[in-house]
């Protein structure tokens, strides 16, 4: 997946929006199937995976996740962050879609009740998508998937990139 993730057709949508310094900071595959099938319910990112935990102002709290540490950064972070997310299958309304809640990103990290209330006054988009498409989103952005009543794959790379380093001797976990 770094090749993948490095490629020109990745830097040509990320690059726009990061800038030239900006790099891939964790890759995922998810993979919808009859047999793997959960509903996700509505969040925000605010978790990045790290080489090993250190101490760092702002950071926190930590926890560990197939082996790999993760940690809950300063908003600031994750708004300099952006997913891409490709899709390797058909993404249809029956396949547990992504769905999103538009500009919800702008309002940094959110509180249970902020969640639920910005779930009862906006409307969510579902994002459908046919195999080969990409959609792009910021981590703080509210989303939530349904389980699958469909049988097949929907299955999608999902590449976090940030635009900076971290401090305090902090590194991503692909560093």
């Amino acid at each position: 997946m770094a090749d993948l993730a490095r490629s020109d057709v990745l830097r040509a949508l990320v690059e726009p929006i990061l800038g030239k310094s900006y790099r891939p900071v964790r890759a995922i595959l998810f993979d919808k199937t009859a047999d793997a099938n959960w509903n996700v319910f509505w969040h925000q990112d605010l978790s990045i995976a790290v080489q090993e935990r250190k101490e760092a102002a702002g950071f926190g709290p930590w926890t560990v996740k197939s082996g790999v540490q993760h940690v809950q950064p300063p908003s600031a972070i994750l708004e300099q962050m952006l997913t891409v997310r490709l899709h390797l299958d058909n993404c249809h309304e029956a396949n547990g879609p992504l769905q999103v809640i538009p500009r919800s990103h702008k309002q940094g990290r959110m509180n249970a009740d902020t969640v639920r209330a910005w779930r009862e006054d906006k409307s969510p988009i579902t994002c459908v998508a046919g195999p080969g498409a990409a959609l792009l989103m910021r981590p703080l952005l509210l989303h939530a998937s349904s389980s699958a009543t469909s049988a097949g794959h929907r299955r999608v790379v999902h590449i976090e990139y940030a635009g900076m380093a971290l401090p305090d001797g902090l590194r991503w976990y692909t560093e």
